[in-house]
């Protein structure tokens, strides 16, 4: 096409935004930028109002996410009583677990699907198994039952933050790609919200249970419905060879006079990639190997931050503080969402390295204060404000930086032509590493005790600290082709 390889230097309109005075200051059409073609006429940035709505809709398969991780916090009980196996740990902890496996198998293939199909059609799939495991959960009427649709509803949940991550990265001007890409983080923490408040009635009011799995399936519907009026990835479109498309959506995205732009730089990146046929090997013995290692290691740090050992002992440590666990699940989710929102506001501003360090710092503290309230330090009273504390500080850490920003930084670290595959592979990494401490916390809890435990788990958030300033790129502000230039010079 003759558009690509042209207009190198004008991209910078859509790389470069003004961050210092937030989104008032993205509505400027007009800015000090370089010219377009250089005929010596200032555009300023593109609106960040353009992609907001494909965003939020892609999005809207990360709040599912949280809401079926939350759905049998506070219905666990009653759904046991009803179907029969009250009593039994093993078959309670499958309906929790069962989805981590169908995660698994979800996040393996989402990289496939949303190569093959397209980001938007991948999201529109996603929502399929949710919407039927869900049904199928809602009905069921033995254990087995109930365990295939918490089956089902867990490879959409393995497809859809994946792919929703890719297709927010892809979508979004790089001035506010940090920060549409922290919507996500806010959208499980209110599907997680969302859960606990409709599961409430589900102790006193028989068979709610049922009711709280039938809610799940309006936000997946819409999810299906809303993205057929929302944009393709033109990333995606390029390098299918359909450049005429891309042109079209990046119209839709960024504006008219920022396209011709977009498409150069798009093209100085992916030009012949098309031709290549992808290996997974690339990702393991290839130069794509580094970054696949970085971008699994941050996740393993991230489950290994003892944030699962947070959310699987609050309520008890609630209780002995005199907190109803209803009560505890709401201060966790508020931290939660609090910390989200800050996320949201400094990604762009401070930059993605500066929240993983700051995160993972707070953590280390936040554990400090839970091993000190677990010693003969300190009285029994103030043990359990110091435990209540360093609980929710550490939620709090965890999302304004180690939960949100290691899926987005893995969307824009990786090439275009690997990206989805690279991401696929990482998260998967993800949930063996969300599997296996899930599987051993309780057990080790009984055997080591919550010293030596959360020790474990501050030498681990200390550990990422050091590994995030030595290995990790700085993103905030950058196109995804100099990212890619950074990391893989050779190419």
């Amino acid at each position: 096409m003759s558009m690509r390889g042209r207009h190198l230097d004008a991209y910078s309109m859509y790389k470069r935004g003004t961050r210092e005075h937030g989104f008032d200051a993205f509505d400027k059409e007009q800015g000090p930028e370089r010219s377009l073609n250089g005929v010596g006429k200032d555009i300023g940035v593109p609106s960040w109002k353009r992609s907001l709505r494909h965003v939020l809709v892609a999005t809207l398969s990360s709040f599912l996410y949280g809401y079926h991780l939350g759905v049998v916090n506070e219905t666990l009980e009653s759904i046991s009583r009803d179907l029969g196996f009250h009593g039994n740990t093993m078959a309670e902890g499958l309906v929790v677990s069962t989805c981590l496996g169908g995660a698994f198998v979800g996040s393996l293939f989402s990289g496939l699907i949303a190569d093959g199909v397209g980001r938007r059609r991948a999201l529109q799939l996603c929502a399929l198994p949710m919407i039927i495991g869900a049904s199928m959960s809602a009905t069921a009427k033995s254990l087995w039952a109930m365990l295939l649709g918490r089956l089902f509803v867990g490879t959409g949940m393995g497809i859809g933050p994946a792919v929703a991550a890719l297709y927010v990265t892809e979508v979004s001007p790089a001035y506010v790609r940090g920060t549409y890409g922290s919507f996500t983080q806010i959208a499980t923490g209110l599907g997680l919200m969302g859960s606990l408040f409709i599961g409430f009635p589900a102790k006193a009011v028989e068979g709610w249970w049922r009711i709280c799995f039938w809610a799940s399936v309006a936000p997946a519907a819409i999810l299906a419905l809303f993205m057929e009026f929302s944009v393709e990835s033109p990333h995606w479109l390029f390098k299918r060879g359909r450049a005429a498309d891309a042109e079209a959506e990046f119209e839709k995205l960024l504006g008219g006079p920022y396209v011709k732009s977009a498409m150069a730089e798009l093209s100085k990146s992916d030009r012949g990639d098309e031709a290549d046929t992808f290996k997974f090997s690339e990702l393991l013995y290839g130069h794509h190997r580094k970054v696949v290692f970085i971008g699994s290691t941050l996740f393993a740090l991230q489950q290994l931050s003892g944030i699962n050992a947070v959310f699987y002992f609050s309520s008890t440590v609630f209780e002995t503080a005199g907190v109803p666990s209803e009560s505890a699940n709401m201060c966790v989710g508020i931290a939660n969402l609090l910390g989200s929102f800050v996320a949201m506001i400094l990604m762009d501003r401070l930059g993605r390295k500066v929240l993983l360090i700051g995160s993972f710092s707070g953590m280390v503290v936040a554990m400090f204060l839970q091993i000190t309230s677990a010693t003969s330090l300190v009285s029994r009273s103030s043990g359990v404000y110091l435990s209540v504390g360093g609980m929710l500080l550490s939620v709090l850490a965890f999302a304004i930086g180690a939960g949100p920003v290691p899926s987005i930084l893995l969307s824009e670290m990786f090439p275009g032509r690997v990206r989805a595959n690279a991401v696929s592979v990482c998260m998967a990494f993800h949930w063996i590493v969300n599997f296996f401490v899930g599987l051993l916390f309780l057990r080790l809890l009984e055997q080591i005790g919550p010293l030596v435990l959360n020790s474990i788990f501050g030498a681990f958030c200390l550990l990422a600290v050091l590994f995030i300033k030595k290995n990790v790129l700085e993103t905030k502000g950058k196109s995804l082709q100099e990212i890619e230039t950074a990391l893989l010079p050779s190419e």
